[in-house]
């Protein structure tokens, strides 16, 4: 049985992002395809995109299958530790910011993980680390809040880090914030991340969890071959 969750999609990327091959509309067919309820139409901004009302106008112009939903979405990475994002001001009709650790939050900026795991080696501690790290997902929420959270905690294999480093406590102070600031919290299929223990986390704070496939392509709207044991508890293949 397919499990709830899985019935929407709610980070796919088109040809407004530099690195999708597929349009809005293919994306919007392959959802109806899939028997999707719901889909959220994301694209990366940076503060220098200017695209977004373009972005807006085309999704406004699609043909939407009955019974599916279409929402959007941009998306754009933490820049700092105090939570700011690379993003540029948005007109109305955005429904999400998608907040994205695309690179580690620094204090004077975005250190790229090779940075940050050079500065692991070095002595800079763990916990310390992870502090920060947390700290400025919490302060991204903070800043923007009734947004969501991309792909979240996928950097951390990348530093040399999982999601077994975290922690109760600082486990447990992200997902109550998450809940207390209206944040969803994606569940990503490409990166397989949270993970069981943090997913029980949100639902035990009463936060909002959503599917994605964080897709860069139509055929994989919709597809989800590695969450299901993930979303019932177990483990993923």
């Amino acid at each position: 049985m397919t499990h709830a969750l899985l019935r929407g999609d709610h980070h796919v990327h088109s040809t407004f992002s530099d690195d999708a091959v597929s349009t809005l509309a293919e994306n919007v067919a392959a959802a109806a395809a899939a028997g999707l309820e719901t889909v959220r139409l994301v694209d990366h901004v940076r503060r220098s995109t200017t695209w977004v009302p373009e972005y807006l106008e085309a999704v406004h112009a699609l043909q939407v299958p009955e019974g599916l939903t279409v929402l959007t979405g941009v998306e754009a990475k933490i820049l700092d530790a105090s939570g700011e994002l690379d993003i540029p001001e948005l007109p109305q009709g955005i429904d999400r910011i998608l907040i994205a650790d695309h690179q580690f939050p620094g204090i004077d900026g975005p250190l790229g993980p090779s940075t940050v795991r050079e500065r692991i080696a070095e002595g800079w501690s763990t916990d310390d680390v992870l502090d920060q790290f947390v700290a400025a997902l919490i302060a991204a929420m903070q800043r923007h809040p009734g947004n969501q959270l991309a792909h979240c905690f996928s950097l951390l294999p990348k530093i040399g880090l999982s999601e077994d480093d975290l922690g109760v406590e600082r486990i447990g102070a992200w997902a109550a914030e998450a809940a207390r600031t209206d944040t969803m919290v994606e569940v990503n299929e490409k990166w397989v991340c949270p993970g069981v223990t943090v997913l029980d986390a949100l639902r035990d704070a009463g936060a909002v969890i959503v599917a994605s496939t964080d897709s860069h392509v139509a055929a994989d709207v919709g597809r989800y071959p590695r969450l299901t044991a993930l979303l019932d508890g177990g483990d993923a293949p």
